[in-house]
Parts: structure tokens; C-alpha cells; sequence
């Protein structure tokens, strides 16, 4: 009896875990068919509205015109057609005239963030990104506030950055997987406070996720490993799987010393000669500080260095300002570097 029994709830899972699959893929194709309609749908209607609204220089005018068009849709369909709503259908069309362009991958929430975004090709690389790397509404919300076109265009050259609108953000060279600097926020730390390096790692591990998505494409967590005999660890090792390497980071406060270089040297060289496989690519070693400390860096490594890197972290979002000033002294040190 007791058999029977466990036969029928195997043959009843089975024949559920079966039916379950069939109502996901089901209510997926629907949301598809819904999202699509729904875009092509706020398409026209912002084209509609331009077409009405084409030639006439009397903004006062407009505006009153669509007030007068939301409240006779609200009327006549209920909520979702209010005067703001349309004034976003408009700028919908606007930024993108060709509707071959509109992904029904993204979301009409999605779409509501890159409307923000004025420049076409920061537009267009969180458009590459969002598909690409399938960010919910939230995450684009993040990755656009803590500037991350920005601070991946910061050194990048002309080629480069036309690359980034075309493709979003592409993994060729080590050097790639480092941004300058990396925002963690997140761990919702407050700077100029006497916060350790423990701290920061243990915070960081506990938004695993967030710093994960912070890192980028490809990353996923190894842990870390105590080199027992000395008493030295790396404070995270991950793995990227586009690059084929490990990536250990060091967590640092204050400047970057030259023993802090050497130390990474030692654990990278360790995971080379002990842990990576023959087929995999070099271990690289990021120094993440407060303080990066280019000259030290510069003169403690070897010219051809293409393993290890230092970069800076902040714990609040960075400004424009910021950025503006990082852009200035990556100019400078450019310029240092090209006379030496």
C-alpha cells in the first residue's frame, strides 16, 4: 500500500513539474505577445501626437491640447492615459522614430528609464547592456545612476567608446574588466569613518549580488584562500568565464603601497602555478583602495604589466563633477606616462 502510494506522488510530481513547464512557457508567450502590443501601441500614439503637434511653436498651446486629449481618453479607456503618460508616449517615439529600433525585449518600464537618457549613444549602450546582460528595471535604475558609461568611457578613445553604443560593454583584454572607479554604495557605508578591511569584505559578501553585478559580465564567486603557512589570503577570488581567468581582489583603505603590489604578485603567481588549469588564461590581481597610487603602481610593476591593476572605490555615487576631475588626472597621468 505504502508503494502505491509513493509510486502515484512520483507519477503526480513527474506529470506536475510537466504541466508547471507548460504554464510558464505559456504565460511567458502571453506576456511577449502583451509587451509587444503594448510598445508598438505607446509607439503610435506618440507619433500621433508629434504629427499633431509638428510645426506649432506655441507650447502653451500644446500643452493644453493634451491635457484636453488625456482627459477624453482617461474617459474613454480609464487610467494609464494621463497627460504625463502621453507626454512620455511622445518622447517614446521621439527618441526612437524607427520602430524597427524598439526591442519587445525590454519592458514599457524599461523604456521609461532610457527615455531619460538624452545622449543617443549613452541611450544606446544601456539598451545593448539591459538585453545583453538582462537587467531588471531596478539594476538599469543603479548601473545609469552610478554613471557607468561614464566611468567606462573615462580613458577609453574614440573607437572605443562608438563601440560601447554599438555593442554595450565588450570583454578583450584584461584591462577591460576593470572600471575606475567601482561603486558600492550598496554596502551603504559611510566614508571618513573608521570602517576596516574585514568590514569591507564581510559587507561585500553580503550583497554578493550587488557586487557581482557591479563587477560585471562573466563574474561569479570562487571564495577566498588562506595561504596558511604565512597567515596571507586574497579578500575575493571570482571567476570570469568570457576572459577564461581568475580574478582575485584585494580590498585596501588609504593608498596603495608597494608591498601591497608585491603581496598580489605572490597570490596571483601562486594561483598560476597552482590552481588555474593549462587551458585558462592569466590570473589577474585587482587592487581595490581609497587610493590607487598610479606612480607607485607604475614603478613597482614591470611596463608590459597586463595582469595586475589598481582601482578605486567609492562608497557613495559619484557626481559629474567626479568624474570630470578622475578624467582630468587620467589625462595628466596619460600625459606623464607618454613623456617617461
Amino acid at each position: 500500500m505504502i508503494n502505491e502510494l509513493i509510486k502515484n506522488d512520483n507519477e503526480i510530481n513527474y506529470i506536475f513539474d510537466d504541466i508547471k513547464k507548460l504554464i510558464i512557457n505559456s504565460r511567458n508567450k502571453v506576456y511577449q505577445t502583451v509587451n509587444t502590443e503594448m510598445l508598438n501601441l505607446y509607439w503610435n500614439i506618440g507619433k500621433a501626437i508629434m504629427e499633431m503637434q509638428q510645426g506649432d511653436e506655441r507650447a502653451s498651446y500644446g500643452d493644453a491640447v493634451l491635457e484636453r486629449l488625456a482627459q477624453r481618453l482617461t474617459a474613454e479607456f480609464g487610467k494609464g492615459f494621463s497627460k504625463r503618460n502621453l507626454e512620455r508616449m511622445r518622447k517614446f517615439y521621439v527618441c526612437f522614430p524607427i520602430t524597427t529600433t524598439v526591442s519587445s525585449q525590454l519592458s514599457w518600464s524599461h523604456y521609461l528609464e532610457l527615455i531619460k537618457i538624452d545622449e543617443e549613444p549613452k541611450r544606446n549602450f544601456y539598451i545593448k547592456e539591459t538585453i545583453n546582460s538582462k537587467w531588471s528595471v531596478r539594476e538599469l535604475q543603479r548601473q545609469r545612476d552610478s554613471l557607468l558609461y561614464e566611468r567606462l568611457t573615462l580613458s577609453a578613445d574614440k573607437e572605443k567608446i562608438l563601440e560601447l553604443a554599438e555593442k554595450g560593454q565588450v570583454l578583450k583584454t584584461n584591462k577591460d574588466l576593470v572600471k575606475d572607479p567601482f561603486v558600492l554604495e550598496f554596502l551603504d557605508i559611510k566614508e571618513n569613518t573608521g570602517y576596516l578591511e574585514s568590514d569591507l569584505e564581510k559587507n561585500i559578501i553580503e550583497h554578493l549580488k550587488e557586487f557581482l553585478l557591479e563587477l560585471g559580465k562573466g563574474f561569479s564567486y570562487v571564495g577566498n584562500l588562506t595561504l596558511e603557512e604565512d597567515h596571507f589570503y586574497p579578500d575575493l577570488v571570482f571567476y570570469n568565464r568570457l576572459l577564461r581567468c581568475f580574478v582575485i581582489i584585494d580590498l585596501k583603505i588609504g593608498k596603495v603601497s608597494h608591498q601591497d603590489i608585491g603581496q598580489m604578485q605572490m597570490y596571483v603567481n601562486y594561483y598560476d602555478r597552482e590552481i588555474k588549469q593549462n587551458d585558462e588564461n592569466p590570473t589577474v590581481g585587482i587592487l581595490l583602495s581609497t587610493n590607487k597610487n598610479e606612480t607607485v603602481v607604475k614603478y613597482t610593476l614591470p611596463k608590459d604589466n597586463k595582469t595586475i591593476f589598481s582601482s578605486e572605490y567609492k562608497l557613495h555615487m559619484p557626481t559629474e563633477q567626479e568624474l570630470i576631475i578622475a578624467v582630468e588626472e587620467e589625462k595628466k597621468n596619460f600625459e606623464l606616462n607618454e613623456e617617461n
